[in-house]
């Protein structure tokens, strides 16, 4: 079993993990501050304009709702949580949108490569066959080759 948890180790997949954790946190931590430093008064801008408020505290005090002494329905927090997921996970889906159609850039030139048939020495022939027919002034078209020869076995 340790052996199994050292190769699970070295392979890499668990240091992938480990950055993509890191560089994870480290980006919500920038989406946060800017959803925080301008998202967040842009939204308390426009409650304001139609509040008519004169400060942009009283309008964001629009969004907290407090029904009972001590219950704080906070919507500006909820508000600004959503938008960072939405920016956080789009710009993941953008990430791994690009990660994948570049692995899928590496692997189309050998799909191809694969799907080429490869020329037989009965194609050659076939289309020597052809060529000499054309210059013969004869018709190439199968169906008129295959009348022909029965043509010439009935006059036989």
């Amino acid at each position: 079993m340790l052996a199994e948890f050292k190769e699970f180790i070295v392979t890499g997949n668990v240091i992938d993990l480990a950055v993509g954790v890191v560089i994870g946190s480290a980006f919500t931590a920038i989406v946060t501050k800017v959803v925080d430093g301008l998202i967040t008064p842009l939204i308390a801008l426009v409650i304001s304009l139609f509040t008519n408020s004169t400060s942009v505290d009283d309008s964001l005090g629009a969004l907290i709702w407090s029904p009972r002494k001590g219950v704080i329905f906070d919507f500006g927090s909820v508000i600004s949580a959503i938008i960072t997921f939405l920016i956080t996970g789009f710009v993941l889906f953008l990430v791994v949108k690009g990660i994948n159609k570049l692995q899928n850039f590496h692997k189309a030139p050998e799909e191809e490569e694969e799907e080429e048939e490869e020329v037989t020495a009965e194609d050659y022939l076939a289309e020597i066959r052809d060529l000499l027919r054309l210059q013969s002034g004869l018709p190439i078209d199968v169906e008129i080759v295959e009348e022909e020869k029965q043509e010439s076995d009935e006059t036989k």
